[in-house]
């Protein structure tokens, strides 16, 4: 598998201290703030430098709702996610002087919701963000399922736009999309890209167990890694399937085997904590390789006896702690300057959330916010939308997903004793066949918890 550019380099910046608490779950309407401290609206208004103030809408509000997991093992990622719409919107459509966030003299207003990362939940949220606010673009949800249930539901509303959050499942854009449903981010075998080769090829990793939540996200993580490692020789002799929100781990940890290279872990948020405490409790000493949201900031922040034991994971992810890129320096100097009590570095919930919306603004920019005839003139221009991302170029392809880059990265302490993702390799322009050729085998039905396989 190829794919257009690679860069190879090595970094290592130290993470700073985590001070993120849990929001409670419930919903929350908001109308845009100018409540962030004066220095971090200057950061937002000075950072990108395109600006929708000269666009020719006026008389109207554009009326935005955002989707988000707040409760369940996710909360902490969906607090991420709303920082990543904000971010994006303080970004591009802050105007001096006036409060709020603008399309020339058109006002834009976000209302939020949280879900608790079912399927079910997710889409009362959204049935009351179309139907009862009458919003007219959605961005989220936060979670692969929910993400499949948003593309079926949005082909029942196909006068509105729906635009993906962090949702990652491989099928809700691969087949059968919804006309009106756009993912400016990548899905999660993209953000495997990489990692499996590395895994065989640079690290010797031959056999290896996983451990995975059983839904539709971790079957596309296993997947997107399986394809590269499986390609190359390497055999996954054993997989372990939890439901999500598993507390104990016991069954799993003792079951595991000893005789293994490395234990691939596809858990995300309390999840993989649970896992990685128990596993270092019970004496575990084998070698990790990481789902992208298994080893992001808000696991590695969290303190635990198990951490040092994470140390020397290798993992793949659209977003790394010490990444170079000027863009991607500036979008974390601008997430810090505006949450201050956000993560030590903007994780890929935050950038698939704020990619997300800075589509959204360019598409509303390119048709000076006209949402007339059904919305489809903005679809249309929304398809079309390509832009320069923190981590690199962005654009569609005609199933209107994400094609844009990805990160390998190791695990590795800081000298002040804090974890980050240290920057192995970088792949731009990755699309969501990953290179494959459309008669691979791989390619030949959805990804599950049997497919793709090589014991």
């Amino acid at each position: 598998m190829t794919f257009t550019t690679t860069k190879k380099v090595a970094v290592l910046v130290a993470a700073t201290a985590i001070v993120a608490a849990a929001c409670s779950s419930g919903t929350a309407t908001t109308a845009p703030s100018s409540q962030a401290p004066a220095e971090s609206q200057a950061a937002a208004t000075q950072a990108p430098a395109e600006s929708m103030a000269a666009a020719t809408c006026s008389g109207k509000t554009i009326k935005l709702g955002g989707l988000a997991t707040l409760e369940g093992p996710f909360a902490v990622p969906g607090q991420e996610g709303f920082r990543g719409i904000e971010q994006a919107l303080n970004d591009y459509a802050k105007v001096p002087g006036k409060d709020g966030w603008w399309l020339g003299d058109c006002e834009i207003t976000l209302t939020k919701e949280g879900s608790d990362a079912t399927p079910a939940v997710a889409l009362e949220k959204a049935k009351k963000l179309i139907e009862q606010d009458d919003v007219d673009i959605l961005i989220g949800p936060l979670s692969g399922d929910e993400g499949l249930a948003m593309k079926d539901y949005a082909k029942t509303v196909p006068d509105k736009t729906f635009v993906n959050g962090s949702s990652a499942a491989q099928d809700t854009t691969l087949r059968d999309p919804a006309p009106n449903f756009f993912r400016f981010s990548t899905d999660g075998a993209q953000w495997q890209a990489g990692l499996g080769k590395y895994a065989y090829n640079d690290k010797g990793y031959k056999k290896v167990a996983l451990v995975a939540e059983d839904y539709s996200f971790p079957y596309t993580q296993v997947g997107g890694f399986m394809y590269e490692f499986c390609d190359a020789g390497g055999k996954v002799v054993q997989k372990n399937w939890v439901p999500l929100g598993t507390k104990d781990y016991s069954a799993v940890v003792s079951n595991l085997p000893t005789d293994v290279d490395a234990i691939y872990v596809a858990l995300g948020g309390a999840d993989a904590v649970n896992f990685f405490t128990q596993y270092q409790a019970a004496g575990g000493k084998a070698k990790f390789i990481g789902g992208s949201i298994t080893v992001d900031q808000s696991v590695l922040a969290t303190e635990g006896a198990f951490a040092d034991s994470l140390v020397g994971t290798i993992t793949a992810s659209p977003t790394s702690d010490t990444a170079t890129d000027p863009a991607w320096l500036e979008y974390v100097k601008n997430y810090k300057a505006q949450f201050p009590d956000g993560l030590p570095y903007p994780g890929l919930f935050a950038l698939s959330y704020y990619n997300e919306m800075v589509g959204v603004l360019k598409g509303l920019q390119a048709v000076n916010g006209d949402l007339s005839g059904d919305q489809k003139a903005f679809m249309e221009a929304l398809a079309k939308v390509k832009f320069d991302g923190p981590t690199g170029p962005v654009s569609l392809d005609s199933n209107r997903q994400a094609i844009a880059s990805n990160y390998v990265s190791e695990i590795q302490k800081g000298a002040d004793g804090k974890l980050a993702a240290v920057v192995i390799s970088k792949v731009d322009n990755i699309p969501q066949t990953l290179g494959l050729p459309a008669d691979s085998p791989y390619l030949a039905q959805p990804v599950s918890r049997d497919f793709p396989d090589c014991p």
